[in-house]
């Protein structure tokens, strides 16, 4: 229960630090912040305890590769940003992110 707690209070952090800078001079920065590893470093503890390091490994391996998905959001959010209402450009950004993602799974799991 403990670690659930810690794990929620690292998210709000995080959200905190985006709102910050988000108000700041440096605004950009709040696109930085949910970069940072928090829970990639939760689920690298978990698979490495449970499975060990080669598991690790493809895990590591796995989310170099998902940042294609990431990629393809940032790009249709830059893309469309000016040219549709926030939600539509967020919405349609997602579901790129989505479709994206379901390709790579769908790959990933064929090699």
């Amino acid at each position: 229960m403990l670690s659930l707690f810690l794990k929620s209070l690292l998210g709000a952090a995080a959200v905190l630090i985006i709102a910050v800078f988000s108000r700041s001079k440096v605004f950009y920065i709040a696109g930085l912040v949910p970069l940072f590893p928090t829970f990639a470093l939760i689920a690298h503890v978990i698979v490495s305890q449970e499975k060990g390091a080669e598991a690790l490994r493809q895990t590591a391996l796995f989310g170099i590769w998902s940042l294609i998905p990431y990629f393809v959001y940032l790009l249709l959010v830059y893309l469309l940003a000016e040219k549709m209402p926030l939600w539509s450009c967020l919405g349609t950004a997602a579901l790129g992110w989505t479709v994206a993602a379901a390709v790579l799974i769908y790959v990933w799991q064929q090699f």
